[in-house]
């Protein structure tokens, strides 16, 4: 029996067929070299980049310890941003699947803290949130976990550069001693090694790669002038015309600035930072997930939540400080199998950092003249797909093949006029093809899913 397959672990056969229902064929690297450690008790650290399977690597392990006959929280995840802990929450409810009545909570912030708190009441096998907001909850002893079996800390370098190194120690604080504690983070500052000497206990220690090599994705940078980054990138999407394409900012602010420029030259971009409200948020993560956005431009932090198998380009509009931040961010391109192309911007002060990126990849920046690239002004980004919103999600008990179903079947739509479709508790989001939208606008204005009325709206 191969020793990178599912069955070769000491996992409930329930699971194995699970995960073969899902697709889950052979273990990544970070999974074969972490689950048998996990599965045995042991406090791991793990140094893997976001695609490498690492929620998968918690998840199965603190699957097998969960009680569901108790009904208080035995698992306990913490993430940096909430898209990062509604995507693990949904890459849980996957993996549970095989196990009754397993309930998970998600408590983060920039949602209603009374509707967490009467959820919690009830009792949740698991628990996946922000720090801030599960402090909150503790502090106010809607939340105790004196039966906590499993401590995972996701993306740790992420919540300590985001300040939460106090919070998470006082929740630490409220937790079991004899808990087993799973740590994970794409880089390994110092910071990290001091966490993990304060809350690990004889951890084993796994570090690989993403599941990329930055062998298949195409690097060039740019030297420009600073008054000239606006309009060599343009020149960028001109030139290599990408499909899909996160610009990466430093700030806020030059989000929102570059977001306008695209718009204003016909490249529909979308910005998403840590100012916009998180139902905008999570809007804008649907949209470029589901094609109804093919330009986003982000903060590091913000794009955590980017759940998207295949991205054409990644654009440094500012090359990062540390070259660990450029490798982290030019792998969202290149998965799959297919060629991704990583494109920076640097003026002449920013030498240093390109130097860094080489000594930290052990070779040479392929340094390309601005004039080398052929534009074609005609160049212009505008989604075929769009975002439609209807006000029923998971609490409603709405299934995606409940939504699919009601377009294909009365509202008389072809299969492939519909894209992605997300549901969350209380809102689903559908992609659907621009020209059928009045059809779809129609429909809900007198159809129904499953019996029940509902309310439509595009919000692309």
């Amino acid at each position: 029996m191969a020793s990178d397959s599912f069955s070769s672990l000491s996992i409930s056969s329930a699971q194995i067929a699970n995960l073969d229902s899902l697709n889950y064929k052979v273990m990544t690297p970070v999974q074969a070299q972490g689950l048998p450690h996990v599965l045995q008790g042991k406090d791991l650290i793990a140094r893997a980049k976001t695609g490498s399977g690492k929620t998968a690597t918690f998840g199965i392990g603190l699957l097998e310890q969960i009680n569901p006959r108790f009904f208080g929280a035995q698992a306990l995840i913490l993430c940096p941003t909430r898209e990062l802990a509604d995507q693990v929450g949904k890459e849980l409810r996957k993996l549970a699947r095989c196990i009754p009545n397993i309930k998970l909570v998600l408590l983060c912030g920039g949602k209603p803290f009374g509707f967490q708190k009467a959820s919690l009441e009830h009792g949740a096998h698991i628990i996946v949130g922000t720090p801030g907001r599960i402090q909150d909850h503790l502090n106010r002893e809607t939340l105790v976990l004196d039966g906590l079996k499993t401590l995972v800390l996701d993306e740790a370098d992420r919540m300590l550069d985001m300040g939460f190194s106090e919070v998470i120690n006082e929740i630490i604080e409220l937790t079991p001693k004899t808990r087993q504690t799973l740590l994970f983070s794409a880089t390994y500052p110092e910071s990290i090694g001091q966490m993990c000497e304060s809350i690990l206990r004889e951890p084993i220690t796994v570090s690989v790669e993403s599941e990329h090599q930055t062998s298949v994705i195409d690097q060039a940078f740019y030297k420009v002038k600073e008054h000239q980054r606006n309009d060599t990138l343009l020149a960028l999407f001109e030139h290599y015309q990408p499909e899909t394409t996160v610009v990466f900012c430093h700030t806020k602010k030059q989000c929102d600035e570059v977001a306008r420029y695209l718009d204003g030259h016909n490249i529909e971009a979308l910005a998403i930072h840590g100012d916009l409200e998180q139902r905008d948020r999570d809007q804008v993560l649907v949209r470029f997930a589901n094609k109804s956005c093919s330009v986003l431009v982000a903060t590091d932090v913000a794009a955590r939540g980017l759940d998207i198998k295949s991205l054409s380009a990644v654009i440094n509009f500012e090359l990062p400080r540390d070259p660990d931040i450029y490798v982290h961010r030019i792998g969202r391109t290149g998965r799959a199998g297919e060629k991704g192309i990583a494109l920076s911007l640097f003026i002449d002060s920013e030498k240093m950092r390109v130097n860094a990126i080489e000594e930290y990849q052990n070779k040479d920046c392929n340094i390309k003249a601005v004039d080398s690239l052929n534009r074609d002004d005609k160049f212009s980004v505008h989604p075929v797909m769009a975002t439609m919103q209807i006000d029923v999600g998971r609490k409603n008990k709405i299934r995606p093949g409940d939504i699919l179903g009601a377009l294909t079947g009365d509202a008389g739509l072809q299969g492939s006029q519909i894209g992605k479709i997300d549901i969350f508790d209380v809102a689903s989001y559908i992609a659907i093809e621009r020209k059928a939208l009045r059809k779809v606008l129609d429909y809900f204005a007198n159809g129904k899913i499953k019996g029940r009325s509902v309310r439509a709206r595009m919000i692309s």
